[in-house]
């Protein structure tokens, strides 16, 4: 199946599916040289790993990754990396129900299509489960960033209809670790427990909701991103619409600049104290052009409610005929506070990629 990669110099390819044995990822066009922490690795993962409270999904993962290859002395060596993680907490019997019918707004019906075959257990290849790779190479790629002062932190800022205020961030790790103190991953501690509070609602409903990540990219240094048809917040965009139950990618001013006028729109330039030029409002979202113009890239995805609920819907077989289906198995009710470590992921992957192509612009 074509599709399963993504960057040109940073590169990765991720396989596996729901309900196999493991799911993993190699990782091609890492630096030599670039420590590798196991224990932040892990930690990404343990942030997007399932069972980790009331309003996520109770399968049991550990999600504990073991590097393959690519790395000695616990550094990067230049070749190949392969990261593989075990699945140990399938359950496949709980979709003996759906074996030849298609569930209601998921790939159950398009990949049967297409391919003439599909994996009903947990939907295969199109579980979201498979970003748990992703997330394992996200965090080499923000190793990576490191190096050069880049910092990537996203929250959940919006559940349903319920808004967080926009939170001020100075310290990345400071943002982190305010984020971290409640399960639906807000850094605004008042929303974060309406929106809990919500969210477990929905859940006992028996339903689902959807939901917004925010992300921030600092210290990106000008330059980023290829004319014309990589540009940066395209690649961002491609990046993040390949994540699960996304429907939607705004940076910056997103769809609310288009009710702006250009008078109040543009972001006029300045030089600070230091003799580095900024720009006094940051309505571009950090990138101009389709480059970054070293203002922090900011943008925010939406999530769609996820597709499984717990009630009866009405559906088709595979052979057109009606039928009926109920939602059976362990899933979120909603997606957006497990899906704070791969937007953060997934834009490292493409910062990464891109600091390296940058290298070559000019001599």
């Amino acid at each position: 199946m074509a599709g399963n990669s993504l960057g040109q110099l940073f590169r990765i390819t991720t396989f596996g599916e729901s309900h196999g044995e493991a799911i993993g990822v190699i990782i091609d066009g890492c630096p030599a040289g670039v420590n590798v922490d196991l224990d932040y690795i892990q930690g990404e993962l343990d942030k997007r790993k399932p069972g980790q409270s009331k309003i996520t999904t109770q399968r049991k993962e550990s999600d504990t990754v073991k590097i393959l290859s690519g790395t000695f002395e616990g550094k990067t060596t230049g070749t190949p990396i392969a990261m593989l993680i075990p699945n140990e907490d399938q359950r496949s019997k709980d979709y003996s129900h759906n074996v030849d019918v298609f569930r209601p707004s998921h790939a159950d019906y398009t990949y049967a299509t297409k391919y003439g075959i599909r994996d009903h257990r947990g939907g295969g290849r199109s579980s979201a489960r498979e970003t748990a790779a992703r997330v394992a190479a996200g965090a080499l790629a923000k190793l990576l960033l490191k190096t050069q002062g880049i910092d990537i932190v996203a929250h959940v800022s919006s559940v349903g209809k319920i808004d967080a205020p926009n939170v001020f961030i100075d310290s990345a790790d400071e943002f982190i670790a305010q984020r971290e103190q409640n399960i639906v991953r807000c850094a605004d501690p008042a929303t974060a427990e309406e929106m809990i509070a919500f969210i477990d609602g929905v859940r006992k409903d028996g339903d689902t909701v959807g939901g917004k990540v925010s992300c921030y990219i600092k210290n990106v240094p000008v330059g980023l991103g290829e004319p014309v048809f990589d540009k940066l917040h395209a690649d961002l965009g491609k990046a993040m619409l390949s994540i699960n139950a996304v429907h939607g990618f705004e940076f910056g001013s997103g769809f609310s600049g288009s009710e702006m006028r250009g008078s109040e729109h543009n972001d006029i330039f300045q030089k600070d104290a230091n003799g580095k030029v900024t720009t006094r409002s940051n309505f571009s979202g950090g990138i101009q052009g389709g480059i970054s113009n070293g203002m922090p890239i900011e943008f925010k995805v939406a999530f769609k409610p996820v597709a499984t609920i717990m009630h009866n819907q009405q559906t088709i077989d595979g052979e057109g005929n009606a039928a009926e289906i109920t939602g059976k198995g362990r899933h979120d009710p909603c997606v957006v506070p497990r899906a704070v470590p791969i937007v953060e992921a997934m834009a490292a992957l493409v910062i990464a990629d891109h600091l390296l192509r940058n290298r070559s612009a000019k001599l």
